[in-house]
């Protein structure tokens, strides 16, 4: 007989920033537990996605907020930050997305809370 084990993972919620460090229609790059993120206050309301672009060495957070996209720093690809989407290439893989909450004033995400690039067996 086989037995099979499912290992299920908590998440974990994990505090950015303050609220208040991010200007309105402004991003701010976030290193913590292992991500690198852009943090996007667009109208008080604050989207994260992996600070990464997929399509190379790019960083959104120095990229160009343009309403609800960004355009990456180094090919000009663009993404919605909302959805991750891609909107114009020559990127053609999408962004991850966190869900972003606020309480107390502070800007949070939940995550897996595994590092990016750790094999689970």
């Amino acid at each position: 007989m086989r037995i099979q084990y499912t290992r299920t993972i908590q998440p974990v919620k994990i505090r950015l920033c303050s609220a208040g460090d991010v200007a309105s229609g402004g991003v701010i790059k976030v290193e913590t537990n292992g991500l690198t993120v852009a943090v996007f206050n667009l109208d008080g309301q604050f989207y994260v996605t992996d600070d990464a672009c997929t399509h190379g060495p790019g960083s959104m957070s120095e990229g160009f907020v343009d309403g609800d996209c960004i355009e990456c720093n180094f090919h000009q690809g663009v993404f919605n930050i909302k959805t991750g989407a891609v909107v114009q290439p020559p990127c053609m893989v999408p962004l991850k997305t966190y869900p972003a909450s606020v309480e107390g004033g502070d800007v949070y995400i939940e995550h897996d809370g595994i590092a990016p690039g750790t094999v689970i067996s």
